[in-house]
């Protein structure tokens, strides 16, 4: 257990920044799930939609630290990709 008055505030923080994470990828996963129903839906033009409404929020992450470049880059490509498949 932490005994510092720094530890403490440590862990009250960390508790505090997860919650925030873990809020800021739910939206994240959300608008990529988004993406995916459109590219299931075969909505060529919803999709388009739905990756450009995603790519900001995914950048986002990157800029936030909840996600590395090069997951997002990968993501970004993968979907685009499929998009243009359509």
């Amino acid at each position: 257990m932490a005994n510092t008055p720094q530890a403490r505030k440590r862990i009250r923080r960390n508790e505090a920044r997860a919650q925030i994470n873990g809020a800021r990828l739910s939206r994240i996963r959300t608008f990529v799930k988004k993406v995916e129903s459109a590219l299931e839906g075969g909505d060529k033009t919803a999709a388009a939609e739905a990756l450009r409404a995603a790519q900001p929020e995914l950048a986002r992450g990157v800029a936030r630290g909840v996600l590395h470049k090069n997951t997002v880059a990968r993501k970004v490509s993968r979907l685009s990709k499929r998009v243009a498949a359509l």
